[in-house]
C-alpha cells in the first residue's frame, strides 16, 4: 500500500502518516552506516518526515542524520527534518532546561549546524520551563521562524492550558502560532492526546506528531517474560519505563495486542502503529528502528490501518 500523506493540522505542509524519529537509537544503538541504511529504507517505503532534537545523544544524533541526508543526496524540498529545544547540551544556568530567548537563540544556530541546513522545517519546545514567561518563549519562537531557521513551531509535552495561552499571546500580538504539540499515544498512554487536547485539535486545528506508538516497545510483548540486556529497557536511564510501563495492569493490554495482531495476520508492532494512525487527530506516527528489518516490518503498519474496523478497536481497546 502506498504511503498516505496528511496536513500537519491546519497547516498546508503535509506529512507520511508514518515517519522515522531517532530518538535513543541513533549514535546510542545505531552507528552511521545502519542508521543511513534505516532513513533510506524508510524513504523508500514513502516517508517524507524524519524527527530529531537536539538532546539526543547529546547532539551526535543530529550530525548522523544531518550526515545521512547529504550522503543520501535529498533533494531538500523532498523531506521534512524536526529538532527540539530544552535540554541543553552544556551546564549552566542559560543552557540547561530553558527555553529562554539567549538560549533558544544559541540553540537553534548550534542544531543547524550539527544538521548541516540552513533552516529546519518544524521545531519543538521540547518541554514547558515554568522558569520563563511563555510570552519570552513565543517572542523568541515567532522570530526563529522569521529569520527563515525553522518553517513551522510547537510544543511537545505541554500541557494544554500552556499551549493555549502560547496560542492566544501569539494572537495578541500577530506572532507565529504554535501549530503542532508531540506528544507520547499509544494504547498505554492515551489520556493526553484524546482528552486533554481535543479542544486544541477542534478549535486550533493544532496537529500532532505522536511519539513512542509501541510505548517504548512494550507493545510487542517482549518484555513480558523479562528484560532482554539488548533492549531499551536495559539501557541506564530507562528506569521510568521499567517502572511506569512495565507494570502487572498494563500486562493485559498487552496480550490483547497480540491476540488480535495474531488473528489480522500482522505483527504487534504494526497493529500498535496502525492503531495510533487511526486517530484522526494524529498527523503522523513517528516510529523508531534499529536495524532495517524493524524499519519495514514498522511500514507493514500501512496494510493495517484500513483493516482497523470499529469493532477490531472495540476489542484491542477492552471494550468489547
Amino acid at each position: 500500500m502506498d504511503m498516505e500523506y496528511r496536513r500537519l493540522g491546519n497547516t498546508g505542509l503535509k506529512l507520511s502518516v508514518l515517519s522515522f524519529g531517532s530518538w535513543v537509537t541513533f549514535h546510542n544503538q545505531l552507528g552511521n552506516d545502519t542508521a543511513r541504511a534505516c532513513m533510506q529504507a524508510a524513504w523508500e517505503a514513502g516517508v517524507n518526515f524524519f524527527d530529531n532534537a537536539e538532546v539526543y545523544a547529546g547532539g551526535k544524533s543530529e550530525e548522523i542524520m544531518g550526515g545521512t541526508v547529504r550522503e543520501l543526496g535529498w533533494p531538500r524540498e523532498s523531506f521534512v527534518i524536526s529538532t527540539k529545544l530544552y535540554w541543553g547540551l552544556r551546564e549552566g544556568p542559560n543552557t540547561k532546561n530553558t527555553l529562554n530567548r539567549k538560549y533558544l537563540m544559541h540553540a537553534i544556530d548550534g542544531s543547524l549546524e550539527r544538521l548541516g541546513l540552513d533552516f529546519v522545517d518544524l521545531l519543538f519546545c521540547h518541554r514547558p520551563d515554568p522558569d520563563t514567561p511563555v510570552e519570552e518563549t513565543v517572542w523568541a519562537m515567532s522570530d526563529i521562524v522569521a529569520a527563515g531557521k525553522a518553517h513551522y513551531w510547537g510544543t511537545s509535552e505541554w500541557s494544554a492550558d500552556a499551549i493555549e495561552e502560547a496560542y492566544e499571546i501569539a494572537e495578541r500580538y500577530s506572532l507565529r502560532k504554535p501549530v503542532m504539540e508531540q506528544p507520547q499515544y499509544n494504547l498505554l498512554w492515551r489520556d493526553r492526546v484524546e482528552h486533554e487536547y481535543a479542544s486544541l485539535f477542534e478549535r486550533r486545528g493544532m496537529g500532532a506528531t505522536v511519539w513512542s506508538p509501541l510505548a517504548s516497545g512494550a507493545l510487542t510483548g517482549k518484555y513480558l517474560d523479562g528484560i532482554p540486556g539488548d533492549s531499551r529497557a536495559a539501557l541506564p536511564g530507562y528506569e521510568w519505563l521499567r517502572e511506569h510501563i512495565l507494570t502487572p495492569a498494563n500486562d493485559d493490554k498487552i496480550r490483547r495486542v497480540l491476540q488480535v495482531a495474531e488473528e489480522l495476520g500482522c505483527t504487534p508492532a504494526q497493529l500498535a502503529i496502525a492503531w495510533c494512525a487511526k486517530n484522526p487527530w494524529v498527523s503522523t506516527v513517528i516510529t523508531g528502528a534499529s536495524r532495517v528489518a524493524q524499519v519495514r516490518d514498522n511500514m507493514g503498519a500501512l496494510q493495517v490501518i484500513p483493516r482497523l474496523t470499529a469493532d477490531v478497536i472495540a476489542r484491542l481497546e477492552g471494550r468489547a
